[in-house]
């Protein structure tokens, strides 16, 4: 999944929304120390920028070379390219060695992951006991009662193109395999429900549209989903392009200790 989201890097930047503060200080509440972090699957930083608030280093990783290019620089926060044929050891060792992480994190991206490969790993590097693995998806946008159906047909009518993993975010992480205890917040097949306010231009939602993988895997076999007649309907239904909405991601998330 690297070089899809390599090429579209510089509209995710824009397009994805910033997570509540809040949210970072509830998960550092639930680890005894705040030394070192690991945002897994970064892309642009996002989660690692909110992470460093409360931890002394984050190590924050993609495989996708294009995604950190567009990272937002933090002191605190270290960005490190992990190409798919690194090994679990090497990157063990870049991410600071065993039984040393704190807390790793996740956000919308832990679907695309070898989930395996990479369970074993956090395992291995999260401090035992007292640390923890948070992950976390938006799988839909609340708009309004109108509009919200548009919305779902759109995706429901071009699930061809989407990888089959995206399914699990679809699923808003109902069916994603997760294999630690649980601290309270979510536990396998029972994900926490939250919401991430926001707002949004038409062409802020246009560009959430662009952004995704379904829409770009589309566009590399020469099929555009967001034809003109698309967008048109889509604004219609919006209010026209200079409105700007109030919408809401929901969002699901899985908290988690290693089973000792």
């Amino acid at each position: 999944m690297a070089g899809l989201f390599d090429k579209q890097a510089k509209i995710y930047v824009n397009a994805r929304p910033n997570y509540p503060t809040e949210w970072f200080s509830m998960l550092a509440a639930l680890t005894p120390h705040h030394t070192l972090a690991w945002d897994a699957g970064t892309g642009n930083g996002q989660a690692a920028l909110g992470v460093a608030e409360h931890y002394e280093q984050v190590i924050a990783t993609d495989v996708s070379e294009g995604q950190l290019q567009h990272a937002m620089p933090h002191p605190k926060v270290r960005y490190i390219h992990t190409p798919l044929s690194m090994s679990e050891d090497e990157l063990v060792n870049f991410t600071g060695g065993e039984n040393s992480v704190d807390l790793v994190t996740v956000a919308t991206a832990v679907h695309w992951f070898d989930l395996p490969s990479f369970y074993s790993l956090a395992t291995r590097l999260l401090r035992k006991p007292g640390g923890v693995i948070a992950v976390w998806t938006y799988n839909h946008i609340e708009i309004s009662p109108t509009f919200n159906p548009l919305v779902k047909h759109f995706f429901e009518s071009t699930s061809t193109y989407w990888n089959p993993k995206a399914q699990y975010a679809f699923d808003g992480y109902r069916t994603l395999p997760f294999p630690f205890e649980s601290v309270g917040l979510g536990s396998e097949g029972n994900p926490v429900t939250l919401d991430v306010p926001k707002e949004m231009s038409f062409d802020g939602f246009v560009g959430f549209l662009r952004s995704s993988s379904g829409v770009n895997t589309a566009k590399e076999q020469g099929v555009d989903l967001l034809s003109e007649g698309v967008i048109k309907e889509f604004e219609s239904a919006w209010g026209g392009s200079k409105l700007v909405r109030s919408v809401n991601y929901k969002v699901s998330m899985l908290v988690g200790k290693v089973k000792l």
